[in-house]
Order: C-alpha cells, then structure tokens, then sequence
C-alpha cells in the first residue's frame, strides 16, 4: 500500500480508482469524437491490409484496454502517492494526450502519415510509462503492456 504516514480510506481508493479510470475514459471519447466524422466514411475507402481486424472489435479491446489503463495508473498512486508518482502519473496524463492526438491526426483530419509519425511518438511515451509505472508497481506497468502490443 501507500509508503505516507497514513494510508487512505477504502472511500479515498474506490474515488481514486474512479477517477483514474473516469480520466482515461474521457481521452478515449474526446479521441472518439474526433474518429466518428471518418470511421464510416474515409475509412471504409482507404486501403487496409487483409489483416486488419473487423471493426466491430475494436470497441470491447479499446474499453479493456482503457480500463487497464486506468486500474494501472490508480495502483501507481495507491502503491507511491501522488508526491511520489508525480512524474509517472504526470508522464502518464501526457501520453494520453499523445492518444488522443492520433485520433485526431488520424481520422479527423485524414492525415495517415503524420499519424505515423505521431504513432512512433505515442508507442516511445508508452514505453517510457511502463518504465516509470515499474517503479511504483510491477502489476501496474505490466496492465499497460497490451496497449503497447
């Protein structure tokens, strides 16, 4: 649990892992709104490989993998405090904005290259997470894992 002086009310968790999670969520759906404008239109017309999943899975992977997110960022605080995951916490926010900026780069405004360029950024700050969420949770860093796959 928390290294402070005291540790926090099961009330302060549960509110903490809401939060956590409730922050995560609202990224995916500020990325969303800026998907929805292309995803049955643009989208359907550019060339995807033959691998390339159906798109009725993309919803239960994202919302797993937004939760995962979530639950891991909550253990970063729970395990350390928020003085002591400043940096993780505060590189984690940062990331989410790399997100949600793909979306946007992406699907918005229909520019796949400066995309992947972006992508290439956001998989780095993934990383970087997951480096920095170790040191306060072995199990929050690897929850994170499947989103950098």
């Amino acid at each position: 649990m928390n290294n402070d002086k005291k540790s926090p009310s099961a009330t302060l968790l549960a509110i903490g892992l809401a939060i956590s999670i409730a922050v995560c969520f609202l990224a995916a759906a500020v990325g969303g709104f800026a998907t929805t404008s292309s995803v049955n239109g643009w989208y359907t017309q550019i060339n995807k490989p033959s691998w390339s999943p159906p798109g009725w899975i993309f919803g239960p992977v994202w919302s797993t993998l937004y939760l995962l997110m979530g639950v891991s960022a909550w253990l970063v605080w729970m395990n350390s405090g928020l003085k002591k995951s400043k940096l993780a916490l505060g590189w984690f926010a940062f990331h989410l904005l790399l997100n949600i900026l793909w979306s946007v780069l992406f699907f918005g405004l229909q520019q796949p290259g400066w995309a992947l360029l972006e992508i290439v950024v956001l998989w780095n700050s993934i990383a970087i997470a997951i480096v920095l969420f170790y040191h306060h949770s072995k199990l929050a860093a690897g929850l994170i894992v499947p989103y950098l796959l």
